[in-house]
């Protein structure tokens, strides 16, 4: 069974058919071609998938897509205005908070969530933030240096 679903993507308004089973992810990916977030492990653990949905990180192997009907949805494609990295790209970049990639967008985007709640974190509150998201590389170190860096602090 498949339904037609209206959000916003990116700033941009989006009309797509998906089936009912198609999760955010999958529609994201495929329909969009947005392929920055990754599967990680499918069962919304690893933080590889996180895209913010109404500004609130969610992960998108675990969200049907017409649950997203009618909402805002942020991909890592649509953090940057133009050539211009957001502050957060840039400070991971700075801070050398990625090795393999694989897992970089959806802790941008978490952090981003984060600093949009809490502009100035504490470091218990972006060790706690950030708690769903797993780095193989283990860039940890990194990553809190990045967010703090973003932040100002």
């Amino acid at each position: 069974m498949k339904k037609t679903i209206s959000l916003k993507v990116n700033g941009s308004k989006r009309s797509v058919e998906v089936e009912a089973r198609t999760t955010l992810l999958d529609m994201v990916r495929e329909q969009f071609g947005l392929t920055g977030a990754k599967l990680g492990c499918d069962i919304q653990v690893c933080g590889a998938c996180t895209l913010l949905l109404n500004g609130r990180p969610v992960s998108a192997c675990s969200v049907l897509a017409v649950d997203a009907d009618g909402c805002d949805l942020l991909t890592i494609e649509g953090l940057s205005e133009g050539d211009d990295l957001h502050p957060l790209q840039a400070a991971f970049m700075e801070c050398g908070a990625l090795q393999c990639g694989y897992c970089t967008s959806g802790f941008i985007l978490t952090a981003k969530a984060l600093l949009d709640e809490y502009p100035r974190p504490t470091e218990e509150q972006i060790k706690t933030y950030m708690a769903g998201n797993f780095c193989r590389c283990g860039c940890y170190q990194e990553i809190q240096q990045a967010v703090k860096r973003a932040a100002g602090s």
